[in-house]
């Protein structure tokens, strides 16, 4: 995975900002799979993402005493606008960049379907993402423990697909379709009623 993940990322975020171009303003503080974030919230921290290079996130980062959470609340803070329009416009403005934090690409192309999950699910809105992008994602996250914890988190548990040939691990099983898999490995509680197995209750606790 390289840089051929950008068409699929560019993708998806202009899906997600057609599906967003109908929500109603109070919708916009319904609180996103993102714990302690909002709808609005979460798409405002996509798109300070986009604006960021090495240089930029290390001077924020500096700025803000090393913590990567004052990082991402000022990202926010800095994105979301006067409204909920304003939050929108300004991702609008972002769709085709290919701004990032340092790191792996593989980290933006994870966040253009978990972070849009996150706020569709909550919202009730279906989106059927790429099979191969979902496959992808959770391959590179499976590996690692980058922010969330994935590898640590899914660490002797056997994960599982349901509707495509993907399967992680050995130890108690934990089964479910391959977006919910890859929502519940990287720590969203909320999709953890949609899977079944003996190693649910494990990845529970672990979230």
């Amino acid at each position: 995975m390289a840089s051929d993940v950008w068409p699929t990322i560019h993708s998806e975020r202009k899906a997600l900002a057609a599906d967003l171009d109908g929500v109603s303003a109070k919708a916009w503080d319904t609180p996103s799979l993102c714990d302690g974030w909002t709808v609005r919230d979460v798409v405002a921290h996509m798109t300070a993402a986009t604006k960021l290079n090495a240089p930029k996130f290390f001077g924020q980062l500096i700025g803000s005493g090393f913590s990567f959470e004052k990082v991402q609340a000022k990202g926010i803070a800095a994105n979301r606008g006067t409204s909920p329009e304003d939050t929108l416009a300004n991702f609008k403005a972002q769709l085709d960049s290919t701004g990032r934090p340092p790191g792996p690409v593989e980290t933006m192309f994870g966040e253009s379907i978990i972070h849009a999950e996150d706020i569709r699910r909550p919202l009730g809105i279906q989106h059927t993402y790429p099979t191969e992008a979902l496959v992808q994602v959770a391959d590179f996250m499976k590996k690692s423990n980058l922010i969330i914890g994935t590898k640590k988190r899914i660490a002797g548990l056997s994960l599982e697909a349901t509707d495509v040939d993907w399967r992680h691990g050995d130890g108690p099983t934990v089964s479910g379709p391959m977006l919910d898999l890859l929502m519940a490995m990287t720590g969203r509680k909320a999709v953890l009623g949609d899977l079944t197995g003996d190693g649910v209750a494990t990845l529970a606790s672990r979230s």
